[in-house]
């Protein structure tokens, strides 16, 4: 369990944060560049000192400046893992593993090299040097030289923000596993929600240096009030679901989501598997009568629950399907032109080709 309530005043910035995660899984600081999240993080680390509060990890102060408690961040036991990698590139692979495993003493080792190696998928890398590796390679050493540590608590800075889409989609999946495989507690930080939809348990957003919100992922990314923070400019709803069936002659995926059934295309996910997706509000039409002769497929009947005013000509209309969140930005003129009010029931209707790829992750 980590467990963080600090201030710390930098210049004319001031942090407060403040939030407790499980012993093991992945906690995500959200939010814009400058919000605070390096900030806390390196607190957490060690690097930098609060000005009052605890970080405990496990129940163990690691900080707690009213007892005058600050351990130096060797004692810490912390893995870090940065953006860029920071490997030895005068060491293998092999070498820079087991650099990682040898800042541990022997007898406190709990995460063997072989399953690290297994786990990671970098066998095959061990006798190369990391000019000779792409960049999502790199990333999976440095992730798996921080485990060899055998941390009690891994942070992640970023750790995906210099690589392409491609290579974040080969990094993802092995990320995600890491909490399951060892039980470990992850501090997170990033600034891309599909990072978010496909790997956070336990959300922090973060805004002018305070903790404005903390909560799952589909709490807070459902909820009206704050838009600001989780797509102004591309809001939407987060649903729950499970893949049900491959429709390999369409390359579709079926999901069951409280709303009803979603088409969505092709998951490399097996049937079983529970998801969350992301519906960009965007992506959503209204219907005052269930449609016919459509060639959009996603049709749920919903009650609209309430109405936000958004930029320019829009609005944002909420709605429950089922139990289910929905939500679609329509003009204010189609607001007049179908009577759209609180209570009325409507038809939402999504394109399943609107679902991209990074907009479902497994639900942790």
């Amino acid at each position: 369990m980590l467990t963080v309530d600090v201030t710390r005043t930098q210049g004319s910035f001031q942090i407060e944060c403040a939030f407790s995660s499980a012993a093991a899984g992945i906690t995500a600081l959200f939010g814009p560049s400058g919000s605070g999240k390096t900030s806390v993080i390196n607190m957490v680390a060690g690097l930098t000192v609060p000005d009052g509060g605890k970080i405990m990890i496990h129940g163990r102060p690691v900080v707690d400046i009213s007892a005058g408690v600050v351990l130096p961040m060797e004692r810490r036991r912390i893995g870090y893992v940065f953006q860029d990698g920071r490997l030895f590139p005068h060491l293998t692979v092999m070498g820079n593993l087991r650099y990682g495993m040898g800042l541990t003493p022997a007898a406190e080792r709990s995460i063997p090299l072989d399953a690290v190696i297994e786990l990671l998928g970098i066998r095959h890398l061990l006798d190369r040097r990391p000019a000779k590796l792409s960049g999502g390679e790199k990333q999976r050493v440095a992730i798996g030289r921080a485990l060899l540590t055998s941390p009690h608590l891994l942070l992640m800075d970023e750790p995906l923000a210099a690589l392409d889409s491609n290579r974040k989609d080969e990094v993802l999946p092995f990320i995600a596993r890491l909490p399951r495989e060892f039980d470990i507690p992850i501090l997170y930080v990033t600034h891309s929600m599909d990072e978010i939809l496909r790997l956070a348990d336990l959300l922090v957003l973060m805004e002018q240096g305070r903790s404005a919100a903390v909560g799952t992922v589909e709490d807070l990314l459902n909820r009206p009030d704050l838009r600001h923070l989780t797509g102004r400019h591309e809001p939407g709803a987060v649903l729950q679901g499970t893949v049900v069936a491959h429709e390999e002659r369409y390359t579709l995926s079926r999901l069951m989501t409280r709303a009803g059934p979603l088409l969505v295309p092709r998951l490399d996910l097996a049937e079983g598997t529970a998801v969350r997706v992301r519906v960009l509000a965007r992506d959503v039409s209204l219907a005052a009568e269930r449609p016919i002769g459509l060639s959009v497929q996603n049709v749920y009947r919903g009650t609209i629950s309430s109405l936000v005013d958004a930029e320019g000509p829009y609005v944002d209309v909420h709605l429950d399907c089922q139990g289910a969140p929905m939500m679609s930005r329509v003009t204010r003129r189609a607001v007049a032109e179908l009577g759209i009010e609180q209570g009325r029931t409507v038809y939402a209707m999504v394109k399943g080709v609107s679902i991209a790829r990074g907009a479902v992750g497994e639900r942790p």
